[in-house]
C-alpha cells in the first residue's frame, strides 16, 4: 500500500509545490512589469524611496530562483529512496521497474530547475529594470545616488 500511495505523494506534493512557486513567480513578475511601465518617477523626492517601491517583492523571486533545485532535488532523493525500498520488499523485481522509478524520481529535479531558470531570467529582466528605472531618476534630478 505504501509503495502504492507515496509515488503520488512526490509527484503531487514536490512538483506541486514547485507548480504553486512557478505561477508565484510568474504573477509577481508581471504585476512588476506592468508597475514598472505606470510608474511615474518624478513623483519621488529621493532615490531611496524610489529603490524601496522598485524593489518590493523582487526577493520573493530570487529565493524561488536559488530554492526550487533543493526542492526539485528533494523529490529526486525521495523517489529514490523510495525505489530502494521496493527493491528490497520485492526481491523478484525487474530492472525495468527500477529503472522506472528512478526515472520519475529525477522528473522531479528536472521540473525545479526549469522552475529556477525561469525565476531567475525574470530577476534578473526585472532587476535591470529597476537600475534604468533608478538611473533615469538619477538623471532627471541630477543627483547621483548615495
Amino acid at each position: 500500500m505504501l509503495a502504492k500511495v507515496l509515488p503520488n505523494v512526490i509527484d503531487y506534493g514536490i512538483i506541486g509545490i514547485l507548480l504553486v512557486l512557478s505561477i508565484a513567480v510568474v504573477a509577481i513578475s508581471l504585476e512588476r512589469y506592468v508597475f514598472y511601465r505606470n510608474l511615474n518617477i518624478t513623483d519621488f523626492q529621493d532615490i531611496k524611496s524610489l529603490e524601496l517601491i522598485l524593489t518590493r517583492r523582487l526577493f520573493l523571486v530570487a529565493s524561488v530562483g536559488a530554492n526550487a533545485p533543493y526542492v526539485g532535488l528533494l523529490g529526486t532523493v525521495l523517489g529514490i529512496m523510495l525505489t530502494f525500498y521496493n527493491m528490497g520488499t520485492d526481491v523478484a523485481m525487474d530492472t525495468g521497474k527500477i529503472m522506472t522509478g528512478l526515472a520519475l524520481a529525477l522528473k522531479a529535479t528536472a521540473v525545479g530547475l526549469i522552475v529556477a531558470l525561469v525565476a531567475v531570467v525574470l530577476y534578473n529582466a526585472l532587476l535591470r529594470k529597476v537600475r534604468v528605472l533608478m538611473l533615469e531618476w538619477e538623471i532627471a534630478n541630477g543627483r547621483k545616488a548615495v
